[in-house]
């Protein structure tokens, strides 16, 4: 059983992000040899698209305290005060209050990250975005693949700067989001 193409993101809509199938993962350089890389899962989020269908406001709240490297003693380094502090900061949030859509695709998705109780502007590239009907619930599911990359010293993770872990980090997010109610009227 196939999924129903669906239009772009329908004006005037809230959409509710799925934390089954979004997801927030890092790549880091380490020692200039290999790539570490995590996984964050998703605690909340919404996308609210404007009237007119041309912008919308995007926000994600994801659990930091659940990153999974598949090493445990990795994971809970990562989450003591030496990276993520979870004990202080459970959670990290993604706001993007002006996202455009341009022909019913993501063109823009750029906001602002707060992490480690510290907020700074992320550029997002949109690598992928569709709108298909689910087969499984019969609403309208919006989402994609998405890329962005942060220095981790302006958010104040400095540990192991020094010997060889980067500061560059590369954050590729998987995002879908389900239509809620009925669609506004056209």
């Amino acid at each position: 059983m196939g999924s129903t193409p669906a239009a772009g993101p329908v004006a005037g809509a809230r959409y509710v992000v799925d934390p089954t199938h979004t997801f927030v993962m890092y790549e880091m350089g380490h020692y200039g040899t290999s790539t570490n890389r995590g996984r964050f899962g998703t605690r909340s989020g919404e996308v609210r698209v404007a009237a007119d269908g041309t912008q919308a406001r995007v926000e994600i709240q994801f659990e930091v305290a659940s990153v999974n490297t598949g090493v445990d003693l990795l994971n809970r380094h990562l989450q003591s005060k030496d990276f993520f502090d979870v004990a202080n900061h459970s959670t990290a949030r993604f706001v993007a209050e002006a996202v455009r859509i341009a022909d019913g695709r993501i063109a823009t998705l750029d906001g602002q990250l707060t992490l480690l109780g510290r907020t700074h502007p992320v550029a997002i590239r949109v690598l992928r975005f569709n709108c298909y009907t689910s087969p499984l619930h019969g609403r309208q599911v919006c989402g994609g693949d998405f890329e962005g990359e942060i220095q981790r010293s302006l958010w104040g993770m400095d540990w192991g700067l020094q010997f060889g872990f980067e500061d560059r980090v590369r954050l590729l997010t998987q995002l879908e989001a389900v239509l809620i109610g009925n669609p506004p009227a056209r």
